[in-house]
């Protein structure tokens, strides 16, 4: 029987009445003597190899061939965040439903499972969101995850946005050193809004009607430090108090803290007492001062809008999901797994793992 079967089929066994119960017993008794001596051996033989039972569940998962499945990344999860409902890590199993193992907490007496209070309650198809989790790695369009996940169109459209939820949460609580922060600017989108468009519509992205800045072009701040640790945000305005509500307590007076001479970040970081460098001319830091520039975060500006290239424009209302799509794919790094995905997707992403 697989783990899964066993599992559930484990957790029913409290539901048996009475007569069941004695019926499973008896099943059990005309089992060949030499049966029980095969289990014995095995169960000895896991005993007497330590290593085999200090496997983690992806470790062994992989033994078997395959990625850690969802029960099994829901599973660690538990481990790490307890109830839901009330952060006690005083639970016990609790049945099981939906593919998923349940819990009962016994401080406040709430069942759940590893989904619950994530944006992927309730979805369906669990089986597939591995394949799901490869695509969004990739980052291939939704019509291509369709096709990979045996899914229609709008379902997949669905998964994604459900995925990036937890993700656009994700940040980091602080900032380490240097830290570099400058603005850059996306072009407003209405993509998939179909009446009460303010202007006519533009196809595949398109260009903005006037040249430069414009109020076409949505303000997004970015902040990085030296050790790839980064936030960002969509601004309503581009003003101090804006900037202040996305960077406050993440860059602080214990940073040094690398900005262009614009007049909202220069005011953001003077009200805040943050030691600020000014640097008008990015790329090229002061020779007695070779440390403070805004490479770094410049860079990956560049990276953020090639990135975006493919989707052929993003509507602005799901921008702060696709920055923090991008902010993850970097934080993972190149060895990105559909296990780290499925992970930040059910509220335990790269920088939420560290602060717990």
């Amino acid at each position: 029987m697989e783990h899964t079967a066993f599992e559930t089929w484990l957790g029913r066994i409290s539901d048996l009445n009475e007569p069941q119960r004695r019926r499973a017993l008896q099943s059990l008794a005309t089992l060949d003597v030499e049966d029980f001596r095969d289990i014995e051996t095995r169960c000895a033989s896991d005993v007497a190899r330590p290593e085999f039972s200090a496997l983690d569940d992806e470790t062994r998962s992989a033994t078997r061939g395959g990625a850690p499945s969802v029960a099994e990344l829901g599973q660690r999860k538990v481990d790490i965040v307890g109830c839901p409902h009330c952060d006690s890590r005083d639970l016990v199993r609790w049945g099981h439903a939906s593919a998923l193992p349940r819990y009962r907490c016994k401080a406040c007496s709430r069942t759940f499972n590893a989904l619950t209070k994530t944006p992927l309650a309730n979805l369906r198809m669990k089986d597939k969101w591995v394949e799901q989790a490869k695509a969004m790695i990739e980052g291939v369009s939704t019509a291509k995850a369709a096709l990979r996940c045996g899914v229609h169109y709008t379902t997949a459209f669905r998964w994604r946005h459900r995925f990036l939820a937890s993700l656009a949460a994700d940040k980091p609580k602080a900032m380490a050193g240097i830290v570099e922060g400058d603005e850059t600017f996306i072009l407003e989108s209405f993509k998939g809004k179909r009446s009460d468009m303010p202007r006519k519509s533009r196809k595949r992205g398109g260009k903005s009607a006037k040249r430069g800045l414009s109020v076409e072009q949505i303000p997004v701040i970015v902040a990085r430090d030296r050790n790839g640790v980064t936030t960002d945000a969509v601004l309503p305005r581009l003003n101090r108090v804006s900037i202040a509500a996305a960077l406050d307590g993440i860059v602080t007076p214990a940073n040094q803290f690398c900005c262009d001479g614009g007049t909202a970040i220069v005011a953001f970081a003077r009200h805040a007492g943050i030691p600020a460098h000014v640097l008008p001319m990015p790329g090229k830091p002061n020779p007695n001062e070779p440390d403070f520039h805004l490479n770094n975060v410049n860079a990956y500006h560049s990276r953020l809008k090639e990135w975006l290239r493919r989707f052929h424009g993003v509507a602005t209302k799901n921008l702060p999901n696709y920055l923090g799509w991008r902010r993850t794919l970097e934080a993972i790094g190149p060895d990105a797994t559909s296990a780290a995905m499925i992970l930040g997707a059910i509220g335990l992403g790269p920088y939420q793992q560290k602060a717990l």
